[in-house]
């Protein structure tokens, strides 16, 4: 599988480090789209704090793409619902550093959740 962002140069907005405006996906064998996934540990309660949050819904993260043989170099997309846009920050540091520092095409879209204490759900495009 190849991967290659597109970010031009003329006619946009330029893109940060952190993110692309668009990945181009070739050769991959399977997709898998990843449901929101919260800040919540195996019994369902919510981290403490943004922070502990943060931490939860990557290493979730990480189990689902294991349960498929996948691992974050596998993301393509990534979508970030935040309860708070004072969240913005912090979650972006989160994904940045989960990813390794590879930017991805993202979106960050200031949501009420359905639960108060959900303070970031973030879904996922995953290839392989």
């Amino acid at each position: 599988m190849e991967l290659k962002p597109h970010n031009p140069t003329e006619g946009v907005y330029p893109a940060t480090d952190d993110y692309v405006h668009a990945m181009e996906v070739r050769g991959a064998d399977r997709l898998l789209f990843v449901a929101g996934t919260m800040g919540l540990d195996p019994a369902g309660k919510p981290g403490a704090d943004l922070e502990a949050q943060l931490e939860l819904i990557w290493s979730n993260i990480r189990a689902i793409l294991a349960s498929a043989d996948m691992t974050v170099d596998n993301i393509v997309r990534l979508t970030s619902y935040l309860r708070d846009p004072g969240y913005a920050e912090a979650n972006a540091a989160a994904r940045t550093a989960a990813l390794g520092g590879r930017p991805v095409p993202t979106t960050a879209i200031v949501a009420t959740t359905l639960v108060s204490d959900w303070l970031v759900e973030i879904e996922v495009v995953a290839a392989g």
